[in-house]
């Protein structure tokens, strides 16, 4: 079977979900209103509230949300068959990732531009909202430091993707300065910044940057990551529009000239016949390696990112809804958003699926559960464009792990930011007020300190990772519970939530128990995890309890008034620097 079919199937399914369904939820659901003064006019402060180009936000989005997760998750789930990836990919998209994210980010500037957590206390009650906040913050903790260690890995593994990885900065300032301070027109500038950042990969790959093993005393990993953070919060309190904006734009438009180039290498690749372009991984895969769990619940938590993820609603609510700049672009903002995200996933099947050319060599790499990942998308999609439209080998591996790095480090800076925010919302909660700074500088020792606390080679950012899927998932549904109690007491259809809602919460709740009954084996515990896990699965039933019985109450109450309750103190509470 060649791969096209698949990317035939998959594009077409995509496009329904944004011409036809994401124009239901946007008129019906949603019942957006081009009058609305959104956040980001009302509270405009240069920082982090900037009316922003429907286009620009949407790459700052994209970028933010999708990180390596649409990729590491479906090249880890082809391992039961490239069948069910695809499905959840594709389905996941269109009725749950679509849903959530654009739900999210209609809620957060429908109640002044607050986190989902925050506006947790509004719709199931202040309980509820401390813990989801504790649900949130444990989410970014476990992205910022488990990124921090992807992206260093990559360098290392990658050196080629180290000059354009580190260069996209400079490019995104100019960008912004342009936009900006110049008042230059978006599309030069858009294609003068793409050519530059190609440049860069290219000058990359021949120049690959090795650092040597004892780099200033502390090794390339120490040094990398530590960079990072570095990075992340500096970029993290500097003004959206200086660099997290058009850093995000032109990584969109690089990731969709980059998918591009994939899909156009399937369509050149069967037209020539190429192995490449055959699938070689089965559709279902009946004779999975010793160790791997169960399909179900496991698929629906291996793929988060790519069909739905609970960190995408921390987005849209904590970063995106302060920036948009009229309501009825949260229907190209949320959900083409969440569109793009879910045709990287799709790229990242057609990669690993049919890329390793012979059944053998794909058997090799998925020798057991967990395998693949990064590495293998890039080894995997190298191939297809190498046979495809002809580019090297080595270059069309830069450009892949370039592709990766940027969406990586986007979603750890966007994290830090994200943070920050949740430990002012958080403190205002019990009346202390946090500047910027300081809140920065205690998301960054945190990070720092797990990614360190099991030595220089960062291990400890994976320390928690192993519940990131579960507590994601987790994180998803309770935020579609956010989302249903709104519709229902705004007398609107909550079914498009409710539906996406039972199901995530139902598969993620199974993997949390499951997980917690594997950490708990006397034969090899671990009580850290354990801990965590017992935290998290506790204070979803919480929240979950709290969304049920709003959603009753919500039932039998007066249909909701327009937002006018919402006072200006309330948002502001949480939200100065």
């Amino acid at each position: 079977m060649s791969s096209v079919w698949i990317m035939l199937i998959g594009l077409a399914m995509m496009a329904f979900g944004y011409f036809v369904y994401s124009k239901y939820l946007a008129n019906k659901v949603f019942q957006l209103d081009e009058s609305f003064v959104t956040p980001s006019h009302e509270f405009n402060d240069g920082v982090d509230h900037v009316p922003t180009n429907k286009y620009i936000l949407w790459g700052h989005h994209f970028t933010s949300v999708a990180g390596a997760a649409p990729i590491v998750g479906p090249a880890v789930a082809i391992i039961w068959g490239w069948g069910p990836a695809f499905l959840w990919v594709t389905l996941g998209t269109v009725f749950f990732a679509g849903m959530h994210d654009f739900g999210a980010l209609w809620a957060s500037q429908r109640n002044k531009g607050r986190s989902i957590g925050s506006i947790a206390s509004r719709y199931i009650g202040q309980r509820g909202s401390y813990l989801f906040l504790v649900v949130i913050f444990l989410v970014l903790l476990m992205v910022v430091t488990a990124f921090a260690v992807v992206i260093t890995g990559l360098f290392i593994s990658t050196p080629s993707a180290v000059i354009p990885a580190w260069g996209a900065i400079v490019v995104a300032v100019l960008v912004g300065i342009a936009i900006y301070r110049l008042k230059l027109p978006l599309l030069p500038v858009t294609v003068v910044g793409v050519v530059v950042l190609y440049t860069l990969i290219f000058i990359g790959d021949k120049v690959p940057v090795v650092l040597d093993e004892n780099f200033l005393g502390i090794g390339p990993h120490a040094f990398w990551i530590i960079a990072l953070f570095v990075y992340g919060a500096i970029a993290s309190t500097l003004p959206v529009w200086l660099l997290l904006q058009p850093r995000d734009y032109i990584n969109g438009v690089q990731l969709f000239i980059g998918l591009a180039l994939l899909y156009a290498s399937v369509l050149i690749g069967t037209i020539m016949s190429t192995d490449a372009t055959k699938v070689v991984a089965p559709f279902w895969n009946t004779n999975t390696p010793d160790g791997t769990p169960s399909i179900v619940p496991l698929l629906f938590v291996t793929i988060a990112c790519g069909a739905i993820s609970g960190f995408h609603g921390i987005v849209s609510s904590g970063t995106s809804s302060k920036q948009l700049d009229k309501e009825t672009d949260a229907r190209f903002v949320g959900y083409f958003g969440a569109v793009g995200e879910g045709l990287l996933s799709l790229g990242t099947i057609l990669s690993v699926a049919g890329g390793f050319g012979t059944l053998a060599r794909w058997e090799e790499v998925y020798s057991a559960y967990g395998n693949g990942g990064v590495n293998a998308f890039v080894e995997g999609g190298g191939n297809l464009m190498e046979q495809g439209i002809g580019l090297p080998a080595s270059l069309s591996g830069t450009v892949l792990a370039t592709m990766a790095v940027l969406f990586a480090a986007t979603t750890m800076d966007t994290g830090l930011r994200l943070m920050r925010f949740v430990v002012q919302e958080a403190a205002s909660t019990v009346n202390i007020k946090v500047g910027k700074y300081v809140a920065t500088a205690i998301v960054v020792a945190l990070g720092l300190g797990m990614t360190f606390s099991q030595g220089l080679d960062g291990g400890g950012g994976l320390r928690i990772w192993p519940l990131f899927g579960t507590s994601n998932q987790l994180l998803a549904s309770l935020t579609l519970s956010i989302i249903a109690v709104m519709l229902l007491r705004k007398r609107r259809n909550p079914l498009p939530a409710m539906i996406p809602l039972v199901l995530v919460f139902v598969m993620a709740f199974w993997a949390a128990i499951d997980q917690a009954i594997s950490f708990a084996n006397p034969e090899n515990p671990d009580y850290l995890l354990l801990a965590v896990d017992a935290v998290i699965i506790l204070c979803s039933i919480w929240v979950a309890i709290e969304a049920v019985l709003a959603m009753r109450r919500a039932k039998d109450e007066p249909a909701e008034e327009p937002d006018a309750d919402i006072t200006y103190e309330w948002v502001r509470a949480g939200s100065e620097s």
